[in-house]
């Protein structure tokens, strides 16, 4: 993706280094949560389902688009309905499509150690927020820039989201305000955007997300909630779409798969309590 100032310029601050897409990114965080302080005082009942649509629509597509198609092409859609969805998805303040695909790839790649972009090996703050201020964190390096994702670089839709992102929320916010004014600045843009930011800490409002046991177990699967309880939003679209002809190559896992997981699963559980016991009784 070449070299860029927004990248490479860098500041000292607080014991780290920011460049300007960290500075950036903290704006925006910051004054998203201060517009959402706003809504109790611009509250109407318009405002509130815009807001309610809006989440749906954008957080639905950030899964379906960025998370299952991009990320795992674990389905396929048409190139209008894909960018559809990709566009819908970049209204979520979620970061272009080929970061968040990077950032995800990485994180498979990588999960759990200290290269997984948002580890938790860094404590619950950094991998719940304190990684997204963190550029260097997410790509290795100021250098180092979304070489996972070349497949995607390759589409001149997903250059162009990259290179013009910001331009896209922002306008999407100044249009909210001229239908509706403030009321629906606040709700469909900044308490919309705020709640979807932090849903991952709560499974059921991700869409689906929140089974993340199962989507690490059979990573390309189109759905997450594997069992008839564990709602999945997203996969329910994604379901509808392949009905009606829309979305091909439906990846899931099989019976087969299952089980032999469920038996390596098993199988490491009891190796842990076994080596716990050992510990336990001086044997190691």
């Amino acid at each position: 993706m070449g070299r860029s100032w927004v990248t490479q310029w860098r500041v000292e601050f607080l014991g780290r280094e920011w460049n300007f897409v960290d500075i950036s990114s903290v704006v925006v965080v910051l004054g998203l949560h201060c517009l959402t302080l706003l809504a109790p005082f611009h509250f109407n009942w318009d405002a509130f389902w815009v807001a309610v649509a809006l989440y749906f629509a954008t957080g639905v597509s950030v899964n379906l688009s960025y998370h299952r198609q991009l990320s795992h092409r674990s389905f396929k859609l048409p190139k209008w309905l894909e960018y559809f969805f990709a566009y819908c998805a970049v209204l979520s303040f979620q970061r272009s499509p080929l970061e968040w695909v990077s950032i995800h790839r990485s994180h498979h790649q990588f999960t759990d150690t200290l290269k997984d972009p948002h580890s938790p090996v860094r404590g619950l703050w950094y991998s719940h927020f304190g990684w997204v201020f963190d550029y260097r964190s997410r790509f290795g390096s100021y250098e180092a820039r979304m070489k996972n994702v070349g497949d995607l670089i390759r589409d001149p839709f997903y250059r162009f989201l990259q290179h013009t992102y910001p331009l896209h929320a922002i306008s999407f916010g100044a249009l909210l305000y001229a239908v509706g004014g403030l009321p629906f600045l606040v709700w469909g843009l900044g308490v919309r955007s705020v709640v979807f930011l932090h849903a991952t800490l709560i499974g059921l409002m991700a869409h689906g997300e929140g089974w993340h046991n199962n989507h690490h177990a059979f990573e390309q699967s189109a759905r997450h909630g594997l069992e008839w309880w564990q709602i999945d939003v997203t996969w329910y679209v994604i379901r509808f779409l392949e009905v009606v002809g829309l979305a091909t190559d439906v990846k899931l896992p099989t019976k087969t798969q299952k089980k032999r997981k469920a038996l390596s699963n098993n199988y490491k559980i009891s190796e842990e309590k076994l080596e716990t016991k050992l510990i336990n009784n001086g044997k190691l």
